[in-house]
Parts: structure tokens; sequence; C-alpha cells
């Protein structure tokens, strides 16, 4: 690492997006790096729009406001910055950044098009127009609204690398507008072709479960392009659908859902149907319609192809006639084959995250097919992939291959929204290494368009609960702020149609399952707002974001009533807690879960209305927060700290959203840390509560039950899942079970982030770096020393510049730590290395040696007190093992009744499951070693 030499300002961009600089709107944010000698101080910056130059107050650009008269539409800019500091020299400026104003020229209207008369309902279909570009033609810009999922084409080459454009948003309350600059493309003084090629996507789907299933939005597809050209004397000629394009539904995809898969007829692939002279006589006229709303254009990242894996496998199928492929990690995308072989060929390719006796397993896809079919015409060297469709899947099933398949001539394409990568974590225990590359493939894999639950079954919706809940996971993971800032602009439409709740999916599809308000779904609307100004300094979207914060939180606060207290109506609680045999009958009460909810939302709008300049709006919702506190303490907890549901996520909760007294918080996190022992410190909490858990420990002071629970290996537990091959969050604990089997309910995935909540822990405790103040300006450097760690680092490119945090144990005396650190420019850290008092450092790079004590384990055996066993790494995992090479069952027994609490012996417990003395001595001989 190194630091610059002199000051300059690098990564200048507009908007929110990172991927192109273009502007949405016309008054764009503004944002830049800064790299200078760590002692030079910057003052100001200065920003220059085509020669054009004004001041900035802030030298850091963190989303600042657009300094500059508004853009207007279709124009391109150059745009350059540099900072002056204390001394008075000013850095060069920055390489210029060519701004282009991509949004619409005042009020958008376009006819959309559609087929006349379809064959059935959600029928793909092909457009063209053919149009001649007069040599004056200076630049060209492609505007396209639509219902569904287009791919264009102009002179036979692709407009850009989108993959299901325009994306899916609330459609009735928001639809999209996609704009691309097309100038490279178009052919002044000759015809050239415009193709589109549209199907239902998002639009046309049927969403609800089994009988409940109805498509939401419309039964066929349609689209709405506008090619602006604009000429060398500024006149503007506009391409609109009109009666002159020529329409077929007759084209070589017969098939497209997001649920079904693709089907593809090559054989009907009219060719040349998107260069000029190609014969469109029998095409039809298209129907035409007026947009019913003004479609926006939104900023954030598209969906892009992002990587191609091989195969790495090919498992013996329990079926002679059909191929199994493994890509070696389940994701999110499709496959794309090369293939030769006669005319009428039919090739499916089947998906799953799966295999159960040598077949795909699909029984947790539900209704989704998951299917993508291909006809060949003949051609030699065919490639194949589906173009409207996505699936979740590690393995696929091939059947109808012509001869051999050739491994090599198989990829799976991994699709999501393009964010760009911006934290990384590693560590001595390659299991947490592990678990934090599964957590980042599965927001990958779950960031499609938008903040999805699962990307493989009948379902793939937004649901707020589980975004509330990986937010500050994904801030550490990607640059996520444009992804969820459009996300929360549905959201608040959403819940504008709906006079303050918020609904528990977003776009809501769901009918009346989708309505129900829900604590910890609904307070997305407060919660990722202010992780969005947190962790990216987007100030200007939680000021935005204050009309529905309030909406929601004074909705809530009637449902509660004047007690304060919200125990009406159904609640989600802590969903899946695994202590429940019903994922919406977890053991924490579900009204104390929705009150701390309302507590906590309230304290966060009144924070977000104060940053607003609101102080007296601000003054009414801290005194409900601390209403609502107070009602929780007299309703739920004891005078000794215990509370009224007896279990973590309860003390979890209370204990992160401050609502204990501070005289009663010791005891509650003892209480805490004295329950997850008892269970043997396997993981007790759901989607609310796993959040939360570790940092109620490690906060006061009970690091052991800490890394005592992260470290678990039995199920349920974050490491379990490992032992059975994942590579991605499961949305269950026990998706697959310690004997191989899925488990048994109709809701089981294995690409389901909510879990992975825990990696912002890893970033933040055992990496030891932090946001302390919005937007980065200053950091906590505070690792957690796990005791069986030699090392860990992680490293986040925040929007001041590159911070790490690396540690490592001395070989020879492990309680000798050395701690390294990186700082960017203008940052400022509060360090705690937990042996001496908390202090200051600089930006710059920076190294400090730190005692840290080490546990060592006390010998143990069947005699031992159960809460001494409970207390040794894996001793709990190696007494359940040992059972269960005697009796699974006796295991089973076992695990299910034990409660590793003081005062008890292992021996006496080993005789109430009647185990054999062989087995009472083996366990007694395996215990013994664990102290070596």
């Amino acid at each position: 690492m190194s630091v610059a030499r002199e000051p300059r300002v690098v990564a200048l961009r507009v908007g929110r997006r990172r991927d192109i600089s273009v502007a949405a709107s016309p008054r764009p944010p503004v944002s830049w790096l800064v790299e200078a000698p760590a002692a030079w101080v910057a003052v100001r910056a200065e920003l220059r729009l085509d020669g054009a130059a004004v001041a900035v107050a802030s030298p850091y650009g963190i989303l600042e406001d657009w300094p500059f008269a508004p853009l207007r539409a279709g124009g391109t800019h150059a745009l350059e910055a540099r900072v002056v500091g204390a001394d008075g020299m000013a850095s060069p400026w920055s390489e210029p950044c060519e701004v282009r104003a991509g949004f619409p020229a005042g009020a958008w209207s376009a006819p959309f098009l559609r087929l006349a008369d379809p064959g059935r309902a959600a029928q793909p279909f092909l457009a063209r127009r053919e149009f001649t570009v007069a040599e004056t033609v200076v630049a060209a810009e492609l505007q396209v609204a639509a219902h569904g999922v287009y791919h264009a084409r102009l002179n036979g080459a692709d407009v850009d690398d989108a993959v299901l454009s325009p994306g899916w948003t609330a459609y009735q309350r928001r639809l999209p507008l996609h704009l691309t600059d097309v100038t490279s493309l178009v052919r002044p003084g000759v015809a050239n072709v415009l193709a589109m090629e549209v199907a239902g996507g998002w639009y046309t789907e049927s969403y609800g479960f089994g009988e409940t299933s109805e498509r939401f939005y419309g039964d066929q597809a349609a689209v709405a392009p506008l090619l602006r050209l604009r000429h060398s004397d500024g006149r503007v000629e506009e391409i609109r659908a009109d009666a002159r394009w020529r329409l077929t539904g007759d084209g070589d995809l017969v098939s497209s859902g997001i649920y079904a898969g693709d089907e593809i007829d090559l054989r009907r692939h009219p060719r040349g149907w998107d260069a000029t002279a190609f014969d469109d006589a029998t095409w039809e006229t298209p129907a035409l319609s007026e947009p019913d709303r003004q479609p926006e254009v939104i900023d954030v990242e598209p969906v892009r192809r992002i990587r191609s894996l091989p195969v790495v496998a090919m498992p013996e199928s329990a079926d002679a006639d059909r191929i199994l492929l493994d890509f070696g990690q389940n994701i999110v995308g499709r496959v794309r084959l090369r293939v030769s072989g006669p005319a009428g060929t039919r090739i499916t390719l089947r998906h799953a995250e799966v295999l159960e006796g040598g077949r795909l397993s699909t029984r947790p896809l539900r209704a989704a097919a998951a299917t993508d079919t291909f006809i060949l015409d003949g051609a030699a060297d065919t490639v194949c992939e589906p173009r409207f469709t996505f699936h979740g899947f590690r393995y696929v099933e091939v059947t109808g291959y012509p001869g051999a398949l050739d491994p090599a001539d198989v990829t799976a394409v991994v699709l999501h929204t393009d964010m760009t990568r911006t934290g990384w974590f590693s560590c001595s225990d390659e299991r947490l290494t592990r678990l934090h590359e599964n957590i980042v493939r599965s927001f990958a894999g779950n960031a499609l368009s938008l903040p999805t639950d699962c990307p493989q079954r009948d379902e793939r919706l937004g649901w707020t609960g589980d975004a509330q809940v990986f937010a500050p996971t994904a801030a550490s993971l990607f640059d996520a702020d444009a992804f969820f800032a459009s996300w929360l602009d549905d959201v608040a439409a959403e819940q504008r149609a709906r006079d303050g709740r918020v609904p528990t999916v977003v776009p809501q599809t769901l009918g009346r399952l989708g309505e129900t308000m829900a604590a910890g779904w609904g307070d997305a609307v407060t919660v990722i707002p202010t992780v969005l100004h947190e962790r990216f300094g987007d100030r200007s979207l939680l000021e935005r974001m204050t009309g529905p914060m309030r909406a929601w939180v004074d909705t809530v606060a009637d449902a509660a009533g004047p007690g304060r207290l919200w125990e009406r109506g159904f609640q989600y609680g802590d969903w899946l807690d695994p202590t429940s045999a019903r994922p919406d009958k977890a053991k924490t009460d579900p009204g104390l879960v929705a009150t701390a909810y309302l507590a906590r939302s309230a304290r966060l709008t009144a924070d977000a209305l104060t940053l607003s300049g609101e102080a007296e709006t601000s003054a009414r919702y801290a005194a409900l927060a601390d209403d609502v506190r107070d009602a929780f303490v007299a309703a739920y907890v004891t005078p000794r700290g215990r509370l009224a549901s007896d279990a973590p996520t309860a003390y979890a909760l209370a204990l992160e959203f401050e609502l204990l007294p501070a005289a009663l918080r010791r005891a509650a996190a003892e209480r805490l840390a004295f329950l997850l022992r008892a269970g043997g410190y396997r993981t007790a909490t759901g989607f609310l509560g796993t959040p939360l858990v570790l940092d109620a420990l490690l906060s006061e002071g009970q690091a052991w039950a800490a890394e005592r629970l992260l470290l678990q290996t039995m199920c349920p537990s974050w490491l379990y899942p490992l032992s059975q091959d994942a590579t991605t969050v499961w949305e269950r604990w026990d998706a697959v079970r310690p004997d191989g089997s899925l488990h048994p309910s109709g809701m089981t995935s294995l690409n389901h982030y909510a879990l992975g909540s825990v990696g912002d822990v890893l970033h933040r405790r055992i990496g030891g770096l932090a946001c302390a103040e919005p937007g980065w300006g200053r950091l906590r450097i505070q690792p957690w020393f796990v005791s069986s760690l030699e090392h860990a680092s992680v490293t986040h490119d925040t929007p001041r510049g590159r911070a790490s945090v690396a540690w490592e144990r001395d070989a020879a005396h492990r309680e000798r730590v050395r701690v390294h650190a990186r700082i960017p420019h203008g940052v400022t850290a509060l360090v705690d290395l937990g042996d001496r008092a908390p202090f200051e450092a600089g930006a710059g790079i920076h190294t400090w040696n730190a005692t840290a004590g080490v546990r060592a384990p006390a010998a143990i055996g069947v005699d031992s007190d159960l809460t001494a066993i409970a207390d040794t790494p894996d001793a709990c995992a190696l007494v359940s093992r040992s059972i269960a090479e005697h009796s699974p069952e006796m295991a089973t027994e076992f695990d299910a009744y034990i409660r590793w609490v003081p005062g008890s012996r292992l021996r006496d417990e080993l005789a109430a499951v009647s185990a054999p003395d062989a087995v009472v001595t083996r366990i007694d001989r395996a215990l013994t070693t664990l102290a070596r």
C-alpha cells in the first residue's frame, strides 16, 4: 500500500451509479475521491463544467449537490474537479469526466406497440422499423419504456450490454425509462433498422402461491421506443411507434417466463430480421396505445452478464437418458451451450439447487418449471442461451442432447445488477472465509433488478424484511446505494397508495398476503435510508424519505394505541426461529418484537428529521420513541433485567435497540449468554434476531459467548451449512438436514441472504473496521481478537477512499497481536485495541502492537459441569457426534432436550438417554483430547 505524493482528484462521477457517468436528472449529485499526502489538508473543492468553474465548500465529494445550472436533456459535457489545500496549493484538474444528460426533454410521450391479435397470453414478439438517417445527424439516443422486458439492436448490433431491460419496478406506480446513447450505431445517409425483441418478463408473470397465483400487471407485453436523432443545426427528429413498425409473434422465442424459462425454436428464426432489406411483408401492423403514466429514468446500474463459470463435474445420473452438470456453486443466471445436431432436435435444460438420489430436486421450486428448451435448426456450432429468464441453480439436467456432451461446450452465465464490489474479508479460519463468500454470492444472486428473497422458486419477490435486515451487510460488500435508493422509491410509492402502511413485498404483487403490516418488514422504510446515509453519505435520500418514515411510524403508533404496545394483528415476528416448528411462531413474543421495532423506527425518524433541520417535528418523534421504550420496559422487563419472552432474540432486540435502563444492560447480556450456552451455543434466532445477537453480546463484554456462537458447527449454526457443501446462505438453518435430506417444508430455499446478515459483523467486529460518521468521514477501528483465529483482515472502498484493517497473532506468543490499518485522506479514526484507552489516528498507514487475552481450554470429561463442556470449543458437537455413531435416534433425543446449565454432569445426562457404558467411556476419552 502506498500514499499519494501529491494531491489529486480521482473517480469523478455524477449520479449514484458507478458503472457510467450519466445524469438521470437535470441536477445530479457529484462525487469524487481525494488522494493526497496524509499531512496535506484540503479545505475546499472546485468543479469545472465545460470550462466554467465554481467553488464547492466540501473538499470531499460525497453525493454533493449539483452546483451548476440545470443540465439540458441530451447534452454531453466535460466535468473536472480539483481540491485546494489550507496552504493555498491546488491539485491539478482531474481527468475530464464525460457527463451525458440521460433524461428526456420535458414530459415524455411515445405510444406503446404490441401485437394486435396475440395467439396466447404472454406472447413474445419481434418488432422492427426501417428508416433513413440524414447526413446531418450528429447524435442519437434510444429511449424505451416497456410493459415487460426487451432487447434492442440497431443495424444488427446490440445497443448495450444490459439484460432483462428495463428491469422490474412497481410498474403501475413507477414505470422505468431506459435511455441509451446509440450515436456510434447510426449510419447517416443510408437506411437503418431498429429491431426489438420483447417478452413479458415480470409484467406478465403470475404471482401468488398455488391456486392464488394470477397475473398481476397484464396479459401481454408492449414496448414504447423513441429514437431521438439530433442534427447539426440543433433540430431533433423523433422515430416512435406508429403504423410503419412491423411485428410478428412467430419468432424463434416461442414462449418465455421468469419462472417457467424460455423455449426457443431456432427453425423459426427470421434470418436478417434486424438488418435492412429484410422482407417483412407478412408481418403485422402493431396495435398502438398511449402510456397510462409518465415513465421515469431509474438511476441504477442494469442487470448484466457478470461472469461465466465452467462445468466442474458431471455427477452420475439415476436416469440413463439424462445428463447432470454441476457448476460447483449455487448461482443465479442461465446456461449457454454450443451444440451441433439435426434440425428438430429438442434439448431441454432443467435447473435446481441440489440433487437427491441422482436426480434434480425440483420440489423446492414449487410451481417454477425453471426449464429452458432449444429446438435446433441443423446449423453447426449453434450457441444457445435463454434471453428473458433467469434461474437459481447449481445443477442442470440435460435431455435430448445429440451425441456425447463435451462439458467444455457448456458454461453458466451469472447475472445480477452490476454493482461495484467494495468490501472484502478473510481470516485464518477458512470456514469463516467460506461463509463470507457464501454471503457475497447470495446477495449478488438476489440483487437482480431489486432485492429479492430467493432466485429459484415461484417467488423471487422484494420482501421488505429480508432487505431490512441485510442492508448493512450489503453496504459492506457492494456500492449498493443506487440499487437500494431505486427500490426505496418503489417502497415509498407503494406506501403512498396505502396511507402509510408499507406492504411486506415491494413491488406488491401478492394480494392480501402482501398487504400485511408487519414489524421488521415495514421498518425497511426507516432502517434502509438510515443505512444508506451512514454508509454512503446519502443525505439527500434520507431527507427525501423522512415523509415515508413519518407515515410508517404514525401508522404503527395508531395501531399500538395509547398504551404504546403493538400487540394486535398478525406479525411475522422472529421469522424462522429454529427453536420453533412453525416459521411464524417464534419463541419471542411478536408483540415484544413489534413494540421494539416501533421504538427503533421512531428514534430513527427523529434522527432523520434533526438532520433535515426539522427540530420541532424531530422532538415529537423522539418523545414517541421514549414513550414506547418506557412502555416496553414496563410491559416486558422485570426489575432484575429478565424479559417476558426469555429468548435470545428478545434480549438482542432490547440491548441493540437501547430499550433497557443502563443498570439492567449487563444482567440482560448475561442472561442472553446463559440462554445461548444452555442451548449448546446453537443458533436460536430467526430473521430479526440473527443480525443483532453477536453485537448484543460483544457490546456488553460477552465475547466468549459470541465466539462460541459464531464458530458453532452443529445444526443450527452459521457454519453448519458448510458441512453440507453449501455455497450460498440458506433460508432455513436446517434446509439440508444432517442426514443429507432436504427440509420437508414447501418453503426451502438454498439461496436466501437474510441469515447472512452476520456478514456485517465479520467486517465491523472481527475485521475491526466500522463507519463512525456518515459517509465514512470517521472510522472506528476495534478488532475482535477471536481466540481461535491467527489473523483476519477487512478492506473497504469507502466514499472517502480505501480503508483497511488487518491483524495477526505472534506465532510464539499468541497474546501478542500486531494491527495494521490504512486510513483514507482526510479521515480520522478512533482506535480501540482493548488493552489501553482508545486513541485517535489520522490518515495514512499505521501499525500498532496490542495484547489480547487467549482463553486456554480446560480439562473436561463426562464428570465435568455441563457449562465447562459447553464452553469448550467443539465439545458439544463431539458429544452429539459420538452418540450418533451409536444411535442417530438417541443423538436426536439428546440434542433436543439437553440444556448446558451449571450444576449438572454430562454423565448424568447420558444416563437419562440410556447411553451404554462403552459410549460414555468413548465420549470421556474424546473430551480429554480437546484440552491438549
